[in-house]
């Protein structure tokens, strides 16, 4: 019997999640497993992996063969490495205290890589912001500057027409109080 280690489909279309399974090779592929292991979310940012390890580890000391996906997962979380310390520590190469700094020193580095990169998604995503904030803030401003001209154009206007209109009775009084020259 042919045991693969490998993803196993969930979730709605256009928003998968997957569970990570160890699985009889003749299965399908949403079908019967094994063995649970972990999960796999590629839609947050970076990718969510919650992974059993030790069970992954001792699935492949026992001949199981990831597909290519979860080989990339299982190097991700550092399985790889330490099945390939282990073999060290078998032939002989290092001690398990050797081997054990090893995987330590690459967990820290990596976990070192992993906070960097939320930092940075962290820090675009507050630019990103701040920027969007300030682009409206000028667009509010340029809307605030015309709808100041309109009132002040209609205020003019409007004083125009009130002084013209001011002006027109004033004209009319005028040439009714002047004699015309046929009545004197």
């Amino acid at each position: 019997m042919a045991v693969k280690i490998r993803l196993q489909r969930h979730g709605k279309k256009n928003f998968a999640f997957f569970h990570i399974v160890v699985a009889d090779s003749r299965a399908p592929r949403d079908g019967r497993y094994i063995e649970q292991i972990g999960s796999y979310n590629p839609n947050t940012n970076p990718a969510t992996i919650v992974l059993n390890s030790e069970r992954a580890l001792a699935w492949l000391n026992v001949g199981a063969q990831p597909t290519l996906t979860t080989r990339r997962i299982l190097s991700y979380e550092g399985v790889l490495l330490r099945k390939h310390l282990a073999g060290g520590v078998a032939k002989g190469a290092l001690t398990q205290e050797q081997a054990e700094g090893k995987f330590a020193d690459w967990k820290a580095e990596h976990d070192a890589k992993v906070a960097g990169k939320k930092q940075g998604l962290d820090k675009a995503a507050a630019q990103a912001k701040k920027a969007a904030l300030d682009a409206e803030a000028k667009v509010n401003e340029a809307r605030a500057e015309a709808i100041a001209k309109k009132k002040a154009e209609a205020e003019e206007a409007a004083r125009k027409a009130a002084e013209e209109a001011a002006a027109e009775p004033a004209a009319e009084t005028a040439e009714a109080a002047e004699p015309t020259a046929e009545e004197a």
